[in-house]
């Protein structure tokens, strides 16, 4: 079959099942975009190459498949890096495809011409150029395969222009192999499982303050489903890292939080104080960790981890499996619950539940919305606000259930990790280790595209949102159910809050001096736009089930209004400032 490389390249992506791709085309990927035009597959024109990144993470990161971005050369290419680094960082699967100058031209300082392979390389999972229109053929399945096996992550593909353009004879169906069942390289082989199994449960038997630490890695249907089951078999307190949350219902009643610099108390506390740590896909970074010897000093640390690296990074694991969650949790249940009637007639038994019992009741009692609160006669309790949001949204008419949240970075992305009640995987979206202002908008574009039964709430500042704005343009026009609640405090709340405390209120280059009116603003988009100040039955507007046209919520915060706890650093997270 005689195809050039765009029509290589648009029925590879149909044949792994892409429906859609977001980007925003230029003339180093016309060609590629002429066989757009021509396929199944739909385009979102985005505003900001950055935006077409962040949608491609919203569909990836509510799905667990990898999303498809596209972009021209040089700025276009620069523009997505950041949500290419983002995604990186959170372990996010993403195929990214960028038009590159001719070949001819490469390192001429052609128009429009920048390294994108260089400048990715240390920011993706994999980058590839193809320099041949046939090695597609393998290139591509080989990107999606990559991006999905072992710890996730976006890989780029950079094709120059004539590459896109020549001709190749080609056989499409041999080039599909399923490369999803490639081996994971650097795992703890299969036939070591049952003897650090059997140490796992050797360990756990004996603790009488265990503490299991989700991460990332158990915030899928799947492994959350799993996680359920091991604890009914080992009820243990649970704590979790921001990417975590999900990963166990709020309702658990051994769930104690998020650990680390704006963890709760009752987390920190946990870890503090516990003799074993069942880490399962957490990697131990530093905003939830602090003062590395201040963490757990006193646990073993039993570690399933996917990658390698992570494993011994930052603690000595006592035994560690190298390897998915989703694989070694049912193993580790089942030697559990075949030791059950050994444990149940242990001393540590009748420990371990005095322990249960203490953390889940102390977190019930101590973890208030009242916390740091500030009185004003203009500014609501943001604690209060998100707490409530699922209530509201149900006397509404729209379902707690069907709620997916996605938030920029700042204080508002720490109120809802700290005070939303989650009960579903998959239902957080944020913008974790990198930690990307402009993040939450775009992402909410792609769960929503991806989930279109969902109501998808964007959680903002007034900072934040004015990073990726011009996205509203994009909502508006794909007219989908998202609601953007933006909390205005004047200010760049988490930086100010740091200056507040770290260096004796100098505010420097951290308060607005003019801010903009959000709800015009988003009228002038076509957004419908509500200021929750002036209208108690906001969220009529923002949640109606009759009416699930995208919506701004305008909701003022007091500026002196701090995320607690807060950890300064080189503190030990149990001496939070309260």
């Amino acid at each position: 079959m005689k195809l050039t490389g765009a029509q290589i390249i648009i029925r590879l992506l149909e044949k792994q099942g892409i429906t859609r791709v977001a980007g925003i085309p230029g003339g180093s990927i016309l060609p590629l975009y002429d066989e757009l035009a021509k396929s199944s597959v739909t385009h979102i024109l985005v505003r900001h190459e950055q935006a077409a990144g962040f949608i491609a993470q919203g569909e990836a990161r509510v799905t667990g498949f990898a999303a498809v971005c596209f972009a021209t050369s040089g700025p276009g290419a620069m523009n997505l890096l950041t949500a290419i680094a983002d995604a990186r960082c959170d372990s996010v699967p993403m195929v990214i495809i960028t038009g590159q100058v001719n070949t001819a031209l490469i390192g001429t300082d052609a128009f429009q011409e920048a390294d994108t392979f260089g400048l990715s390389f240390p920011i993706t999972k994999h980058s590839m150029m193809v320099k041949k229109a046939s090695d597609l053929v393998t290139a591509i399945p080989k990107a999606f395969a990559i991006a999905m096996t072992g710890r996730p992550g976006p890989v780029l593909v950079d094709v120059p222009r004539d590459v896109q353009t020549e001709v190749c004879d080609v056989d499409l169906d041999a080039a599909c192999v399923d490369l999803y069942r490639r081996p994971v390289r650097f795992s703890t082989p299969r036939e070591n499982y049952d003897a650090l199994i059997a140490q796992f449960v050797k360990i756990l038997s004996a603790a009488k303050k265990p503490v299991l630490y989700a991460g990332g890695g158990c915030a899928s249907p799947e492994t959350a489903e799993l996680l359920r089951q091991f604890l009914s078999i080992y009820p243990a307190p649970v704590v979790t890292s921001l990417m975590g949350l999900t990963s166990v219902s709020h309702e658990y009643a051994g769930f104690a939080g998020m650990v680390g610099m704006h963890g709760s108390s009752v987390a920190n506390k946990a870890m503090y104080e516990s003799d074993v740590v069942l880490a399962l896909g957490a990697r131990f970074d530093d905003r939830a960790v602090g003062l590395a010897k201040g963490f757990c000093p006193h646990a073993r640390i039993l570690q399933v981890e996917i990658d390698a690296a992570e494993v011994n990074k930052i603690y000595p694991a006592q035994a560690a499996v190298v390897g998915d969650v989703q694989d070694v949790l049912p193993l580790l249940t089942d030697a559990l619950r075949a030791a059950t009637d050994e444990i149940d007639a242990s001393v540590e038994k009748a420990c371990r539940t005095a322990w249960f019992d203490s953390i889940g009741t102390l977190f019930k009692k101590i973890h208030t919305t009242r916390l740091g609160a500030v009185p004003s006669d203009v500014a609501v309790n943001p604690r209060e606000f998100i707490r409530q949001l699922p209530e509201l949204a149900e006397k509404a008419g729209c379902s707690a259930k069907d709620i997916i949240v996605t938030t920029d970075v700042g204080q508002h992305q720490m109120w809802v990790a700290q005070y939303y009640p989650f009960t579903a995987p998959r239902t957080l979206l944020t913008s974790g280790s990198l930690g990307t202002m402009g993040f939450g908008l775009p992402a909410a574009i792609g769960a929503a595209l991806a989930c279109p039964d969902k109501r998808i709430v964007c959680f903002s500042g007034d900072g934040s949102i004015l990073m990726n704005v011009q996205e509203l343009a994009t909502l508006a026009e794909l007219n989908l159910p998202v609601t953007v609640i933006v909390f205005q405090n004047g200010t760049l709340g988490m930086v100010r809050q740091q200056q507040k405390y770290l260096y004796d209120r100098t505010y420097s280059a951290s308060e607005f001096i003019k801010v903009p009116d959000f709800v015009a603003v988003a009228k002038g988009f076509g957004i419908r736009a509500v200021d929750a100040d002036k209208n108690e039955a906001w969220y009529d507007y923002a949640f109606g089930v009759h009416d699930i046209k995208p919506c701004l919520v305008l909701v003022r915060v007091d500026p002196e209004e701090d995320v607690l706890p807060y950890v300064k650093a080189g503190q030990k997270n149990i001496d939070a400032l309260q």
